[in-house]
């Protein structure tokens, strides 16, 4: 995730960063060429955490190895959602599924090339938003996003409908994001974090703007029940919501993501849908 997003609650001003509305189209093509613009630090900040092959859903460092929250992949067609450089597809690559990679970024997806080159893989990428999936009903089998679009995009409950759209019937929907409660924490590591300083029913974007004014990156929050409002509303069935804990193992801190605050205050929320 975005390392200063949640908890943040001045007025943004510009050149600032803080909380105010902004348009649909202003912030996807925000997203997309923030994404472009970063992937490369990105990748080389988390990439050692992230790994090629390996699919976690957060920052705690759950394997979908281990906790198997899509079920069986083998034979399946499986949709990845917000992508990245698509190693979450190339882990189910590995156990024998048939994943298609999609995120906004170009670059990202560039990343994805890259790292199939240097694995002999061939991951299938397609550069769209979630927001307007460009497949035929019934596609897939599974669909998941791992910290990828549902965060960065002002129709969350879009991407709902359209995922649920390309799904065959019987079909899993699993994404995972910034657990909701910490936008009411500042996005801080130490001690400051667990002190609650925003409202946590305040849905007001968070926005990042340039000297000049134009938006740069934008994030959005959405309550637990507001999630599982769109989650309902598109027509999936809520079977399972995963609060990982953060391991005693982990020591790693980036942003406001650290031991301190993950043993003490949810830090991921993991959705597991079916389609009937």
């Amino acid at each position: 995730m975005h390392q200063t997003g949640p908890g943040a609650s001045a007025d943004v001003s510009a050149g600032g960063v803080g909380r105010r509305a902004v348009g649909a189209a202003e912030s996807v093509r925000a997203g997309r060429s923030w994404w472009d613009a970063n992937a490369d630090d990105y990748q080389a900040e988390h990439g050692d955490f992230l790994g090629d092959t390996r699919f976690v859903w957060g920052p705690e460092g759950l394997d979908e190895q281990d906790a198997r929250l899509l079920g069986e992949v083998a034979g399946k067609r499986v949709l990845e959602v917000g992508a990245g450089a698509a190693q979450s597809s190339r882990s189910l690559l590995e156990r024998g599924a048939f994943p298609v990679a999609l995120d906004l970024s170009f670059r990202q997806l560039q990343h994805s090339r890259r790292i199939d080159g240097a694995h002999g893989t061939a991951v299938p990428t397609v550069q769209a938003d979630a927001a307007a999936l460009p497949f035929r009903d019934g596609s897939f089998d599974l669909a998941f996003s791992a910290y990828g679009a549902l965060p960065f995009s002002p129709d969350g409950a879009g991407i709902m409908r359209e995922v649920h759209r390309v799904l065959k019937p019987g079909g899993r929907w699993v994404f995972s994001l910034t657990h909701p409660i910490r936008w009411a924490f500042p996005d801080d590591p130490g001690e400051n974090g667990l002190t609650a300083t925003h409202s946590y029913f305040d849905t007001t974007p968070y926005v990042e703007e340039d000297a000049a004014g134009d938006v740069t990156y934008v994030e959005h929050h959405r309550t637990l029940g507001m999630r599982v409002r769109e989650v309902a509303g598109a027509g999936f069935r809520l079977v399972d919501l995963v609060e990982p804990e953060w391991p005693e193992h982990l020591v790693q801190v980036w942003g406001g993501w650290s031991p301190t605050r993950g043993r003490r205050i949810p830090g991921t929320a993991i959705f597991v849908c079916d389609r009937d």
